[in-house]
């Protein structure tokens, strides 16, 4: 069965640091999809990351691009297994120099948020497999 792949693709700042930053969180980076003005971070086989710096951005749209470190462009969310990794995870973002976001705990469903280097909006949510399969 075909797998549906998505490419999230975020303007950034700076390439460099964004690499940094998404491998201190344990993702990779696709050097065959990488350039200076790119980086391709795979975050699972069906869920690509592409930090495109902001002229190679403007490639692809003829909008104004959002500085979301003062607006929020989107909110992306990630699965956890457990709340354990969710923390885990957030954890990594904020010493790598995220920062910190809203915390939601339902019970069944736990989440946190962080911001990454250029204000990108990361939820990563754990939801009671019991819940989900109900």
């Amino acid at each position: 069965m075909y797998q549906q792949m998505i490419f999230v693709n975020l303007a950034v700042n700076d390439i460099a640091a964004s690499k940094k930053f998404f491998t201190e969180l344990g993702y990779g980076i696709n050097p065959q999809f990488s350039t200076d003005d790119c980086a391709c971070v795979v975050i699972s086989d069906t869920i690509i990351a592409m930090m495109l710096g902001k002229e190679r951005y403007a490639d692809f749209t003829q909008k104004e691009i959002a500085d979301s470190t003062k607006v929020s462009e989107t909110l992306l969310c990630l699965s956890a297994e457990s709340r354990e990794k969710v923390d885990e995870l957030v954890d990594k973002a904020i010493a790598a120099g995220g920062t910190a976001g809203k915390v939601q705990d339902y019970g069944t469903m736990y989440g946190r948020a962080y911001d990454d280097l250029d204000g990108h909006t990361w939820e990563i949510m754990w939801m009671d497999p019991s819940e989900v399969q109900g």
